[in-house]
């Protein structure tokens, strides 16, 4: 019997899930300096608070988000994600009525518009939140493990094609209808996502349109942590797991990595190279940038050649595959040297590094559900998912505090003068930050063992 495919089918609900995902958070990046800022006066600082408070939400909520959808399950888990964080994309086209009615109450226009801004930030953290302990436990659930990376980093592809076609389209909505249309907009889109949802996920073993031959293939080297089903596992006793604190520890030293490319890109152009975000030149260079971070599919590939062709375990695979992607990164030492050249340069490097980072995402999201029974995937993500969101909200704080300090006191480090000292700062940050990331999962888990709960 030939085997059905139905499990692309719900990795492509993951993928356009997680699009959505990157599409809402990337509204308030790609509107704030040249939209927003104008209207309410804000500055760097202003916008690294409400940056880094939504990456202290996220955080906070990513413990949460793991416990609720391991005790909801993954289809109705998704579902309360995604409705949240599309209401909470929403409201933020309330902002501006928000911060008007509130000015008098904050004593002034401009406390008031972050403190709304905030507010909103924090129901989009509380939904967002869920995406990715859902999809990586429908991941477990609908793929063996050595296939996991591979559609793990099929799935995360979604992030790079969100973050790809957030500039071409956002600055564009936000120019000819006003930002709070871009907000509004694309917000609805995961109320569609929820509609087709509910009629395409059950679970393999009990949906019609997987047949024996496509179930055996999930099942093949499923071991028997994972034949017991609703098991319900404490935090404590994830938390108490040396390799629940690899992944945590992994996620905390390299997701901030990827948010401040995420979240400060646009401001890198607007400031460095005078290219506001509704500039046709800033729309197609974040959109190359994005672009190439989607050779990150060959992610999922490497540690998949490396069990098939080498005959590792799947652990010991996916840490060869992240020892080489942590490499790449280092070039982001020269992203701000070279773009004294041509900002082409830095675009193109950090491509390169945002594509190293997706890569490693998908393989450090698979090895939990590699060592962890199914019952406790979303709960260890989410605690990794934690610990990733603390990291973020450091360097987001960080780096509005830092540019604003650089830009003002004229700051000279590194030979450059101003903000381009301080970019080149958290640029050398984020270069070195994978081979630690990866140097402490090895020093906590040198070598593959499932863990038994």
């Amino acid at each position: 019997m030939k085997k059905t495919n139905y499990r692309w089918v719900v990795c492509m609900m993951l993928f356009f899930a997680t699009a959505i995902n990157y599409l809402d958070r990337q509204v308030l990046s790609l509107t704030w300096m040249d939209f927003i800022a104008p209207e309410f006066g804000w500055e760097n600082r202003h916008y690294g608070l409400i940056a880094t408070c939504f990456s202290g939400f996220y955080a906070v909520s990513m413990l949460f988000a793991g416990r609720l959808v391991d005790k909801l399950d993954t289809k109705k888990g998704f579902l309360w994600s995604i409705g949240i964080w599309s209401v909470g994309a929403c409201l933020h086209a309330l902002c501006g009525t928000g911060a008007q009615a509130f000015a008098g109450v904050f004593g002034s226009l401009l406390t008031a518009s972050v403190t709304v801004f905030i507010f909103a930030r924090l129901v989009l953290a509380l939904g967002e939140a869920g995406n990715f302990p859902a999809a990586i436990k429908a991941t477990a659930e609908y793929f063996p493990k050595k296939s996991r990376g591979f559609a793990t980093s099929v799935f995360n592809s979604g992030a790079q094609i969100g973050a790809l076609i957030a500039p071409l389209s956002i600055p564009v909505i936000a120019a000819k209808w006003g930002w709070q249309a871009s907000f509004l907009l694309i917000g609805a889109l995961g109320f569609v996502w929820m509609g087709v949802w509910v009629f395409v996920y059950k679970k393999p073993e009990k949906n019609a349109r997987v047949n024996k031959a496509e179930l055996d293939f999930i099942l093949h080297d499923c071991g028997d942590e994972d034949s017991v089903d609703g098991r319900k596992v404490s935090l404590r006793r994830c938390c108490l797991q040396r390799q629940t604190w690899a992944f945590a520890l992994g996620k905390f030293l390299t997701d901030g990595v990827w948010w401040f490319f995420l979240f400060w890109m646009p401001a890198y152009l607007s400031s460095v190279y005078d290219m506001p975000s509704n500039d046709p030149r800033s729309r197609v260079a974040i959109s190359v940038l994005y672009g190439i971070t989607m050779l990150s599919l060959v992610g999922g590939w490497l540690p998949k050649w490396f069990v098939d062709k080498k005959g590792m375990n799947a652990y010991a695979g996916r840490m060869r595959a992240m020892l080489i992607f942590a490499f790449f990164p280092l070039l982001a030492l020269l992203a701000q040297p070279l773009g004294t050249y041509s900002y082409w340069l830095p675009v193109i490097i950090i491509g390169i590094a945002g594509a190293a980072h997706q890569s490693w995402s998908a393989n450090i999201f698979s090895t939990v559900s590699d060592m962890f029974p199914k019952c406790a995937v979303a709960t260890v993500t989410g605690i990794g998912g934690m610990a990733g969101g603390l990291g973020s909200m450091l360097i987001n704080y960080g780096s509005g505090v830092l540019f604003d300090h650089a830009k003002n006191t004229n700051m000279k480090l590194f030979g450059f003068e101003g903000i381009e000292s301080g970019y080149m700062i958290i640029f050398s940050i984020c270069a070195v930050a994978y081979l630690a990331g990866w140097c402490v999962i090895k020093a906590l888990v040198p070598r593959y063992k499932v863990v038994e709960l």
